[in-house]
């Protein structure tokens, strides 16, 4: 078998290179080929389980497609203009440190004994694998704020109760995943919301529109179909107990033989942590994990706002439901999630030293530690986004927009704009940049159907099928940066992730397909239109989900 993927590998890295013999378009409209590079780097992916590579081989191509299929001078390019690049985007400087910061902090609370001692609290409550669900899966829902730090608090905080209670790691990282940009994409503050209205103001101005910009993102709430089935998708998987699919299988493994990942998985989270020894003695006490945690949480929603506030310079009252709305807005998260994690780092480290649980050089070590763990995530996003920055280049996003027919009827409308929103967000694995590509060329459309006499209210659900259909495509892409730090949080193989989730992602989009259908033919409610969605969940998880609980219960029959 691996023979077989490595000799894959080698053809299509011949393949690449002979491309540019039949290749006939020019260097600034590549066509069907701007597709090649996220496609190669995804399918790569999946055959030959080489994460890097197959990230690496799509940015190369890229670069060689923009530099006349000159394979020399793409390499060169790959490294300079993507790779470096990326990490000179201060953004992504950041977010790197930021999660070298949270990987620290949490290897110091591991050498605390912090992180047992709150596995032994919660066993106290969760006495099920339910329940060690439910905590989290709510835990996701209560950090709204931002997607990137739902993922990486959520995840170090709840994995020890989960390893306990064998949930698969591909069962963790889902409700991780499933809890981070779907929630984020509905919270009425976050840090998406002043993007997003960033964008809607610059298309409805240019359309002549005056509107209350924030009162329109709220209006796209109901109808963001996919978030909302998103969240209702894992609630029913938990509370009817069922499973189907791959996601199955990983379930009956962990259960049946204790075994969290599958053999041959290539976990995102290294085992520095893990094997990180306690000293031996010492009192074990929770809040050594949860004054850290909460220090993170205060100090990113207290930051985000601050930060915020000072990016208006002052124009706005901060105390206000709306001043604080504008503050989340215009925060810059990346640079406030690198202020937590660092002062959570630091309360971690002085609440050890204070204990006399270890000393300066012990807390630092365990901090460089907890960071190594990180190492692999880092690679991968920043390979991550320079396949972003050359598909951006090489204008994938651009020509898949540009396969939309006008001549289709408007009632299909929000149905054509999901796809396509989906299909532009899975190839790019950015739902920002989908939305900042696609509601400039939807929201026009729908405008022009408004003033021909056309139902109102196709706007707003244009407007949140785009919003809906991004985050699909970055919910289930294997190049999407919460989807990559969701593998890590959970210590799950990341392609085991993608291949597991990716049939309940489908799932829910189909459900979400049909609400569209059903809200451009019929103008039904949208409460109508949900309810009639969580019946159509609720009956396919009843007739294709398999009870894990069974599992466990012949599993107990079969050792007494």
């Amino acid at each position: 078998m691996y023979r077989f993927r490595y000799l894959l590998l080698f053809l299509i890295i011949v393949f690449i290179l002979s491309v540019p013999v039949f290749a006939e378009g020019a260097e600034t409209d590549f066509g069907w080929l701007s597709l090649l590079p996220p496609l190669l780097a995804i399918v790569l992916a999946f055959v030959t389980k080489q994460v890097l590579i197959s990230l690496f081989l799509g940015v190369f191509v890229g670069a060689m497609m923009l530099n006349g299929w000159n394979p020399f001078y793409g390499f060169l390019r790959t490294m300079d203009n993507y790779m470096v690049g990326s990490l000179a985007d201060s953004w992504n400087a950041a977010i790197i440190i930021f999660l070298l910061a949270i990987g620290g902090m949490v290897g110091v609370v591991n050498k605390m004994g912090g992180t047992v001692a709150v596995a032994e609290a919660l066993s106290k409550k969760i006495k099920s694998s339910k329940s060690a669900q439910l905590y989290t899966f709510l835990l996701g829902i209560l950090v709204f704020f931002d997607d990137y730090a739902n993922t990486l608090i959520v995840g170090p905080t709840m994995r020890p109760i989960m390893d306990k209670n064998k949930i698969s790691k591909e069962k963790f990282s889902f409700i991780i995943d499933s809890t981070a940009a779907p929630v984020v994409g509905l919270a009425l503050i976050s840090t998406w919301v002043g993007y997003e209205i960033g964008v809607i103001r610059r298309v409805y101005q240019n359309l002549g529109i005056e509107a209350n910009y924030y009162g329109v993102f709220v209006r796209t709430i109901p109808y963001s179909y996919y978030c909302i089935y998103a969240l209702i998708f894992v609630l029913v998987l938990l509370l009817m107990e069922k499973d189907f699919g791959l996601m199955y299988e990983a379930e009956k493994r962990a259960r049946t033989t204790g075994k969290l990942i599958d053999d041959r998985a290539k976990p995102m989270m290294s085992d520095e942590i893990t094997q990180m020894e306690i000293r031996e003695g010492i009192k074990l006490k929770a809040s050594n994990a949860i004054v850290p945690i909460v220090t993170l949480l205060l100090v990113a929603f207290i930051g985000l706002w601050y930060n915020g506030y000072t990016m208006l310079e002052g124009a706005i009252n901060p105390l206000s439901i709306e001043g604080m709305r504008e503050c989340f807005g215009e925060a810059d998260s990346s640079m406030v999630l690198l202020w937590a994690s660092i002062i959570s780092s630091i309360v971690a480290m002085v609440m050890g030293i204070y204990q006399k649980i270890f000393s300066v050089d012990e807390g630092f070590e365990a901090w460089v530690e907890g960071a190594k763990s990180m190492v692999f995530a880092c690679m991968i996003l920043v390979f991550a986004w320079s396949l972003g920055s050359v598909t951006g280049d090489v204008g994938t996003a651009e020509f898949l927009v540009g396969k939309i027919s006008e001549g289709f009827p408007f009632a299909i409308l929000p149905i054509i704009i999901f796809v396509i929103s989906a299909l532009i967000s899975f190839a790019t694995g950015t739902a920002w940049g989908t939305m900042g590509i696609v509601i400039p060329l939807a929201i026009p459309m729908a405008y022009a159907f408004v003033k021909n006499g056309g139902d109102p209210h196709m706007m707003t659900v244009t407007l949140g099928t785009v919003l809906s259909g991004a985050i699909f495509g970055d919910h289930c892409s294997p190049i999407s940066d919460t989807t990559i730090m969701s593998s890590m949080a959970a210590g799950a193989d990341h392609l085991d992730h993608v291949k597991t989730q990716m049939p309940y992602s489908l799932t829910v989009a189909l459900v979400a397909g049909i609400s569209y259908l059903l809200a451009g033919f019929l103008s039904a409610h949208p409460i109508i239109i949900l309810l009639i969605g969580t019946l159509i969940i609720i009956g396919i998880i009843s007739f294709f989900g398999k009870s894990v609980k069974e599992v466990d219960l012949k599993k107990e029959t079969l050792s007494k």
